[in-house]
Order: C-alpha cells, then sequence, then structure tokens
C-alpha cells in the first residue's frame, strides 16, 4: 500500500487500544496511560509509512531489551499485511516481514499424572489478521467494546465541558492535568562562565585570574546569561456564571501548579490564592483543599477588585513583573467598567503578556459586548475560548506566544510601556 494511503485510515484512539490489548495478550506489561499517549502521539503527529508508525509504537510501550522480540512479533501480525513492509527492510531493527515471525508451541509434558486431560498448545499471542478462529469470534465482543469505548472517549476533545455528563467530565480532568504549559524564556540576571569569544567579557573573572600572572591578563574569561522560563500566573473566576468550566480549568491550575511551578489564584467576591493547595500530586486532594480554601464559591464576580487586590498584594513585589498571566473569565463582572480598564492597565505595565480565557467566546454569536470584558480586552496580547480540550491547545500556544491572527483580541492593542 503507498504511503499516501496510511494517514486517512488512521484512527488514533482506535488504533492505540487494540494495538495496546494485542501487546497485553501477548504477555508484555502494558498500561492503559502508555495507550493514551500513543493515541495523542498519533493525533499531533500522524505516520506517513510504516516506519514512523513502527517507531512512534516502539517508543511508547517498549521500555526493557527483553520485550523488543515480543513487540516485533505483535507488531508484524497486526500491521503486515495492511501496511507496505518493503521501505523498512534493510533496517536491523525493523520489525520482521510477513510471515518471519517465530512461532513456537510449548512441548507436551512428559510426567503428565493418570486421568489428566491431554495438554492444548498455546494459542498465538496475536492472531494474524484474516485468521479464523473460534479464540479471535470469541475476544471479537471485548476488543470491539473497547474500541467503542475509545472513540467515545476520542469525542471528548471536541465537546465543550458545559456539555459532559459527571463521568465524561471525570475522565476529561484527568487529561487536562497532564497538560503542559510552557511560557517564553527570559535572559537570567545572573551570568555564568562560557568558554566561548563570542559571549561578552567578564572583566571580574579576568582581573581575579590576573592576580596570578602577575596583574597580567593573560587569560581572559567570558560569561553568558542563561535562558530561563517566565514565570506563570493562572487567575480563575469561580463565579456562579463560570461553574460548568470552574472544574476543568482547576484540573489544569492543579496541573501547572504541581508541574510547571505556576501560581494559581481563584476569584469571585475575592481573590484567594490556592498555590500551596493545588501543589498536592493526589488531584482530588489538592481540589478538595482549594474548595475549602475559596470561600465565595460560586458567587459573583469583583473583577476590578479582585485585580486590584492581586496586583498589591502580590504583583508588585515581584509575582507579575514579566510574567505571563492568564485570566480565566466570562468578563461577567459587577464592577464598573472604568475601575476594570484601570486595573488591567495596572496589570499590562507589569506582565510581560496577558492572556484572556473566555468559553462563552466559543459561540458564534459571541460579541465581547459585556462591560468587564470590552473594558479588559484592549489590554491582552491574547483571546481564547477554551471551552474543550481541543481548544485548550489554543491556551497553550497563546501561553507560548504563539498567538494566530484569529486569537488576537479584535480591538487596537496599547502599546505596552517600556
Amino acid at each position: 500500500m503507498a504511503d499516501r494511503d496510511l494517514q486517512p485510515r488512521i484512527e488514533a484512539a482506535a488504533l492505540a487500544a487494540g494495538f495496546s490489548t494485542a501487546l497485553y495478550r501477548a504477555g508484555l506489561p502494558v498500561s492503559p496511560d502508555r495507550a493514551a499517549r500513543l493515541a495523542e502521539a498519533l493525533r499531533l503527529v500522524p505516520p506517513t509509512d510504516r516506519a514512523a508508525l513502527y517507531w512512534a509504537c516502539r517508543i511508547v510501550f517498549v521500555s526493557r531489551q527483553q520485550h523488543l522480540a515480543r513487540f516485533d512479533a505483535v507488531f508484524s501480525a497486526v500491521f503486515d499485511g495492511r501496511l507496505d513492509p518493503a521501505e523498512s527492510r534493510g533496517d536491523p531493527n525493523a520489525p520482521p516481514a510477513i510471515g518471519a515471525e517465530t512461532r513456537t508451541k510449548a512441548a507436551p509434558s512428559t510426567n503428565r499424572p493418570a486421568g489428566a486431560p491431554e495438554p492444548q498448545p498455546d494459542r498465538p499471542t496475536a492472531p494474524l489478521p484474516g485468521a479464523d478462529s473460534a479464540d479471535e469470534e470469541t475476544d471479537r465482543p471485548e476488543r470491539d467494546a473497547i474500541l467503542a469505548l475509545a472513540s467515545r472517549d476520542e469525542h471528548l476533545h471536541e465537546t465543550a465541558f458545559a456539555d459532559l455528563d459527571p463521568e465524561e467530565l471525570a475522565r476529561l480532568r484527568q487529561l487536562v492535568a497532564r497538560i503542559v504549559l510552557a511560557t517564553p524564556t527570559r535572559l537570567s540576571r545572573r551570568t555564568h562562565p562560557s568558554p566561548h569569544s563570542r559571549d561578552r567579557l567578564d572583566p571580574a573573572r579576568t582581573v581575579r585570574a590576573a592576580h596570578r600572572t602577575g596583574g597580567d591578563p593573560i587569560t581572559l574569561h567570558y560569561a553568558r546569561r542563561r535562558p530561563r522560563p517566565r514565570r506563570l500566573v493562572l487567575l480563575c473566576d469561580v463565579s456562579g456564571s463560570m461553574e460548568p468550566y470552574t472544574r476543568v480549568f482547576l484540573s489544569l491550575l492543579q496541573g501547572a501548579a504541581s508541574g510547571a511551578r505556576a501560581e494559581a489564584f481563584v476569584f469571585s467576591t475575592h481573590l484567594t490564592r490556592l498555590t500551596r493547595q493545588l501543589t498536592l500530586r493526589d488531584p482530588d486532594q489538592a481540589l478538595a483543599q482549594a474548595a475549602a480554601t475559596a470561600t465565595d464559591w460560586a458567587g459573583g464576580t469583583r473583577l476590578a477588585a479582585s485585580i486590584r487586590r492581586f496586583i498589591d498584594d502580590f504583583g508588585r513585589r515581584g509575582l507579575a513583573r514579566g510574567s505571563v498571566i492568564v485570566v480565566f473569565s466570562d468578563g461577567w463582572a459587577q464592577d464598573d467598567p472604568a475601575d476594570v480598564d484601570a486595573q488591567m492597565a495596572r496589570l499590562r505595565r507589569l506582565a510581560h503578556r496577558i492572556v484572556w480565557v473566555n468559553p462563552r467566546k466559543a459561540a458564534a454569536s459571541y460579541r465581547p459586548l459585556v462591560g468587564g470584558m470590552a473594558a479588559a480586552l484592549p489590554y491582552c496580547d491574547a483571546f481564547v475560548s477554551g471551552h474543550s480540550y481541543a481548544a485548550l491547545a489554543e491556551v497553550a500556544a497563546a501561553i507560548r506566544g504563539d498567538v494566530s491572527a484569529a486569537n488576537r483580541p479584535s480591538v487596537t492593542i496599547q502599546q505596552r510601556t517600556p
């Protein structure tokens, strides 16, 4: 089969679920998180030929050398005959061609007790495609159920958080907590020794070295400033109007606080810092402590007052300076729009980037006409929806600084004061 025919036939979740099931039945240690990792890899970078598919599966599932032979046999049994293996031949690490895998049967026991039933040969670890056997027919309902479950999980990526039932929401929160949020880099203030002359001269180290050579600077020393990721600060609205999205956004905050060392705040009628509570590794325990700490859950929204307190108590002391600020809110605030405008102007002068995540933006008829949202939008560098798991990719891209024209605010952005 030509390489161009491979990509349309691959359904990431179904392929990962079916292949991981075959590996599990072959005796390999396969866990559900590895199957989810393969599905995500195939979705992000669809393989264009057999070799790409083989290495994607091998990297995810093979962690020990003794598992490689059995993995290659299962891969050949599952995929050969559907994909063209010609391009991978000649590679000593490539999987065997069709029919090249070894198949062994268990030797009959010679010390069988009297009256014991005749031992049956072992069933092949993974049946070849097209094999007509009773075992394959028996396993087919279970395999179909697994693939149906994978397809059901696949549709969660495009479904809005507000349209999910509690069971789907619980599964999705586990995926959201594993999202990695990366910020742009900046040069650190401290310098580090560098062996390259292209970096700037380090006068202090050069003079100190000259003391050992009678005051003559025989050796020149150089230094450089290393890049470091900018601080990430997340402000999440937990008012009543944001309740359908709050749980998922808090899972995102919990993953960022425990993994990327982000600062996490929630606000409704007042601002609450939850960084310490959300750094717990157990997500359920972290969210429980967060809910107990924030006493104004599902109340009204005091947007201007919350931003003012963040700047006065935390922002000016260093949390907001040069940081990437992400605000999760629909902008339905009880404050005067002029107050929101004034506080957002203060925040803009401190932050490196401001990303606003509004799940209401996903509606085709949405316009940012609400007083708080209209006042805050001119100070934002990116305006995204984040209403679904797929839309969170736009949030991650906006935090990194990869903002498309569609995600830029439609109003004129004021220039940042140097």
